[in-house]
């Protein structure tokens, strides 16, 4: 089973539980964690081959799927007696909480969605093309440094690039080959996204400088009535690293709002 950490709210039933992109580990809600342990109960998972999860994982894989990384995930939930929880993802963390809510909706209340990803544009279909035919001859990390470059390419999102990179490091070149062959065959997945709008609220948090997402997630947003987006000011990919302050705020009030039966 994923590694997890939970954090039990003496007063609260809701659960908030926190999905990170690939190459990261829980530690990247490092900013979170005090605002959400304050109202609710809160889970960390660490994904199949990142962060604590590395070393428990016994089972190798070839290939991974979403469904495979979301069942893991639902794994968790089900040993903690979880029923219903609110999910918070970032990057390609957005994407398995919105596989697993259109395979579980019961399971979720609501979901927030940081540096959501619904589509890549051309360039990030490019770069993934490319990154398909490297990454058996070079080495994953300046692989990884690169994508986080073109991803978050200003000064001001260097906090995020380094923190992203320094949990990359911790990856095996095997497990950064799975994981980025799973991005790279994300777009049928995410084509269905956008033509079913989701079945729960869903909250869409992006920064403003997010040049390679924001566009999909404004469009679809228009589309799915279920949906909202906040956009950040002066902020890049990762906004819960970059605008932490504002994420919080945005994020508690959105669950406040989706307040449902009890999570148990």
């Amino acid at each position: 089973m994923l590694h997890y950490t939970e954090f039990k709210h003496s007063a609260s039933d809701e659960w908030i539980t926190f999905i990170h992109g690939a190459g990261g580990s829980s530690a990247i809600w490092y900013k979170q964690l005090k605002a959400f342990k304050d109202e609710f109960n809160v889970l960390l998972i660490d994904l199949r081959g990142h962060g604590r999860s590395k070393e428990k994982m016994s089972e190798v894989l070839k290939r991974y799927t979403f469904d495979f990384i979301g069942n893991e995930v639902i794994e968790v939930l089900d040993f903690l007696k979880i029923k219903k929880s609110h999910f918070i993802g970032i990057s390609l963390g957005t994407v398995i909480i919105r596989e697993l809510s259109d395979r579980f909706p019961e399971r979720i209340k609501s979901q927030i969605m940081g540096g959501a990803i619904l589509q890549l544009n051309l360039r990030g279909q490019l770069l993934m093309r490319l990154g398909v035919l490297l990454k058996s001859v070079v080495p994953y990390i300046v692989l990884y440094k690169f994508f986080a470059w073109i991803i978050m390419p200003r000064a001001k999102h260097k906090e995020s690039r380094v923190l992203f990179v320094r949990e990359a490091k911790k990856l095996y070149q095997n497990e950064f080959k799975r994981w980025f062959t799973l991005a790279s065959e994300i777009n049928p997945l995410l084509r269905i996204f956008r033509m079913q709008a989701p079945t729960i609220p869903t909250l869409y948090i992006m920064g403003e400088e997010d040049y390679m997402f924001l566009p999909a997630v404004s469009q679809q947003c228009k589309m799915h009535a279920l949906s909202t987006l906040m956009v950040i000011p002066n902020c890049g990919h990762v906004v819960n690293v970059e605008q932490p302050l504002r994420f919080n705020i945005e994020a508690i009030a959105f669950i406040q709002r989706n307040l449902g039966p009890t999570s148990y």
